[in-house]
């Protein structure tokens, strides 16, 4: 796969912390795609008449999913790409010398589209979800609430938690640990990096569309949050501290069930 290395030995080290061209180019698209999926939420969310969240009927239909889902597939792109983006660039720079250009890059789009098509199918369930709770009444739906940032705020105090962030913040240690070689390696490892990150993140999913009823402030919020704990130094204990606020926020809002309605409306929707 790299000089002097084995074809299917993993690279080592040094060889997967340089650059080359396939990596800026990675790196471009991915800022490209980002930007792209922040702009259309952005323009989105400031020409919705509803401002409440995502709005549907109470009977999910087939077209009305399949909008939901495509909608969900871009806020994953906005949300879940940067802080995926070295682990991406990463993978790109250990394809520098396996093939062509177009090899190389093709490799690369399907370790990238893999992640990505993982995050695309949670927006399934999730279409399902928004469908029951539109159909709950609103002193359900405030306890709903308030029992999933609980829930939410205590499974990012978990070591489950903590395994899966070690994963996403670790990208070089993941790669080498898994390392396959080819098409079907780089699908393989995408997969496994998709899992982890879903495993890391579904809690925080969930109150964006349970808590957040999927509003501008909360995708933004989320957002940042995601990338501060995979990104930023002491990450783990940024993951601890937004677990504490969770908890807390589910405590008040148990106690003043009007809270939830002030937090489910508060932004403009996707």
């Amino acid at each position: 796969m790299l000089a002097g290395n084995p074809p299917d030995a993993p690279p080592t080290p040094a060889t997967v912390t340089g650059r080359d061209r396939v990596s800026l180019v990675t790196y471009v698209a991915l800022l490209l795609i980002t930007a792209a999926a922040w702009i259309h939420i952005l323009w989105s969310g400031m020409q919705a008449d509803d401002m409440t969240g995502m709005s549907m009927s109470l009977a999910p239909t087939i077209a009305e999913g399949a909008l939901y889902v495509a909608g969900w597939t871009v806020m994953m792109a906005a949300m879940m790409l940067p802080s995926a983006a070295p682990m991406i660039a990463l993978y790109a720079a250990t394809q520098r010398t396996a093939g062509s250009a177009v090899g190389r890059l093709g490799r690369v789009a399907l370790f990238a589209l893999t992640y990505l098509s993982l995050w695309a199918v949670t927006g399934v369930p999730t279409y399902l979800a928004s469908v029951v709770l539109g159909a709950i009444t609103a002193q359900a739906l405030a306890y709903i609430v308030a029992g999933l940032l609980v829930a939410a705020g205590l499974f990012q105090l978990s070591p489950l938690k903590r395994m899966c962030l070690r994963g996403c913040r670790s990208p070089v240690g993941f790669l080498l640990g898994r390392w396959r070689s080819g098409w079907r390696g780089g699908l393989a490892m995408g997969w496994a990096h998709a899992a982890h990150c879903l495993g890391c993140c579904w809690a925080l999913m969930a109150v964006l569309v349970v808590a957040g009823a999927m509003g501008l402030p909360w995708v933004l919020l989320i957002g940042l949050a995601v990338a501060a704990e995979k990104l930023l130094p002491r990450g783990e204990w940024i993951a601890r501290a937004i677990g504490v606020a969770l908890v807390l926020l589910g405590a008040a809002v148990a106690v003043r069930p009007d809270l939830a309605v002030a937090l489910r409306g508060g932004g403009s929707s996707m």
